[in-house]
């Protein structure tokens, strides 16, 4: 699970979860208007939620061992 602290993100125990469950039941890539829905209901700013979604992307593809960015499977 994601830490509350991520690169300089302060976040609450209830948008983790809210940003941690859309993760892992919705998408690991939301699209702008899914973008706006998680923000929203975690109650951050559309910039803070993909910031969120990019770094905890990276983290999932290290923990898979994948290249921490998106690119080809040569990587």
């Amino acid at each position: 699970m994601a830490s509350n602290r991520m690169e300089g993100m302060q976040l609450a125990e209830d948008q983790i979860k809210i940003l941690e469950e859309n993760f892992n039941k919705v998408t690991k890539h939301p699209d702008e208007s899914t973008l706006m829905l998680i923000a929203a209901e975690s109650g951050l700013t559309e910039e803070e939620t993909a910031k969120w979604f990019r770094l905890r992307n990276a983290q999932w593809r290290q923990a898979e061992g994948l290249p921490a960015h998106l690119g080809s499977v040569k990587d």
